[in-house]
C-alpha cells in the first residue's frame, strides 16, 4: 500500500511559525502532484497549497498566500509546508495528498472544484496544528 507520512504539528502562539513535513514511504513523488489540506472542526477539509512535484509550480489559496510555502527535496522524497505568521484561524488538522499530475487541471481549476479531497488517491495520517492567541 501507498503511505504518505505527514508531521511536524504542534501547539503555537499566534505569530509564529511551524514545518510540515510528508514524504512517501513505498513510492516516488515523481509525476505526482502534493497538496496541502487542513480541516477545522466542523468544516470542510480545504486545499491549502499545491506543488506539482516533476516541475515544482506551486499555488496557494488565498487564506495560505504571503504566509505558508511549500517546497520538496527531491534527494530526500519529502515536501514541506512553512507556516509563518500562524493565525488562530489556521488550528486545523493538516493532511497531505497525492495524485497523478496528468489526472488534475491546472491548479487555479483545480483549487475551485467541489470536494476537491476526493480527487486524491493517497492520504497521509493527519498532523494537528494548534495556534493559541
Amino acid at each position: 500500500d501507498v503511505q504518505l507520512q505527514a508531521s511536524g504539528g504542534g501547539v503555537v502562539q499566534a505569530g509564529g511559525s511551524l514545518r510540515l513535513s510528508c514524504a512517501a514511504s513505498t513510492f516516488t513523488f515523481d509525476h505526482y502532484t502534493i497538496v496541502w489540506f487542513r480541516q477545522a472542526p466542523g468544516k470542510e477539509r480545504e486545499g491549502v497549497a499545491y506543488i506539482k512535484y516533476g516541475d515544482g509550480s506551486t499555488y496557494y489559496a488565498d487564506s495560505a498566500k504571503g504566509r505558508f510555502t511549500v517546497s520538496s527535496d527531491n534527494a530526500k522524497g519529502t515536501v514541506y509546508l512553512q507556516m509563518n505568521s500562524l493565525k488562530p484561524e489556521d488550528t486545523a488538522i493538516y493532511y497531505c495528498a497525492a495524485a497523478e499530475s496528468r489526472s488534475l487541471p491546472t491548479p487555479r481549476l483545480l483549487f475551485k472544484i467541489p470536494n476537491l479531497p476526493r480527487l486524491f488517491d493517497f492520504w497521509g495520517q493527519g498532523t494537528q496544528v494548534t495556534v493559541s492567541s
